[in-house]
């Protein structure tokens, strides 16, 4: 009598567990992958965002450090919205002024951290222009303002003081009308980065007035 040959396949429910088993692994690793690349656009987010307010921080010493001396007008102004600088042309001694201005505003619903700036400016007319042009731009820019334009950072709020007489103090308040268009001797800026960005709390630069830093 010949004996039965044993089955070389597999069964029915060996092959649904191993199809479940499948399964779930490929589940696994497609978390894991979701994972991996998660964590990968918030570190290029995080450097993104760390990058453009180091670029914006940076750029406000700048705009500071080249504050420029004119007859009759202001260096530097705020008016509790938007700061303006005039500053020396970056490109050579022969760049002429700028005017340039720092102001806060919602765009596309967040509100913003911006800079704006003027082109080469040469006469005083067009100086005059460029100033009121930059507060216009502060408060209620046109299309026109807004080409000149630069995003810096999301933020809730930010302040500005001055350092006067061995203290700081609001900048709006802290001179009298004698020496309301002096230069203070050191500026504050106390920036309060929102919740729920790659970069929260709040932040502080304080800039110093030094011999060097001002020319005609």
């Amino acid at each position: 009598m010949k004996k039965a040959q044993s089955s070389l396949g597999f069964t029915l429910v060996e092959m649904l567990v191993a199809i479940a088993l499948m399964a779930l692994m490929g589940v696994m690793a497609w978390r894991g992958l979701e994972s991996m690349q998660g964590a990968q656009i918030r570190l290029a987010q995080h450097a993104d965002d760390t990058l453009a307010l180091q670029a914006g921080l940076g750029q406000w010493a700048a705009d500071l450090d080249a504050i420029a001396i004119q007859a009759n007008m202001p260096s530097l102004a705020w008016d509790g919205r938007v700061l303006r600088v005039l500053r020396r042309g970056s490109a050579s001694p022969s760049d002429g002024l700028r005017v340039v201005a720092w102001s806060q505003r919602q765009v596309d619903g967040i509100s913003h951290w911006l800079r704006w700036q003027s082109p080469s400016l040469r006469t005083r007319a067009e100086l005059d222009a460029a100033w009121a042009q930059a507060a216009r731009w502060g408060h209620n820019p046109n299309s026109e303002d807004r080409l000149r334009e630069v995003l810096i950072s999301p933020i809730s709020q930010w302040q500005i003081f001055y350092y006067r007489n061995n203290a700081w103090t609001n900048s709006q308040s802290s001179a009298s009308a004698a020496d309301a268009n002096a230069l203070p001797e050191g500026v504050r800026l106390v920036l309060t980065l929102p919740a729920g960005q790659t970069i929260s709390g709040e932040l502080t630069r304080d800039w110093a007035r030094t011999e060097g830093s001002i020319a005609p």
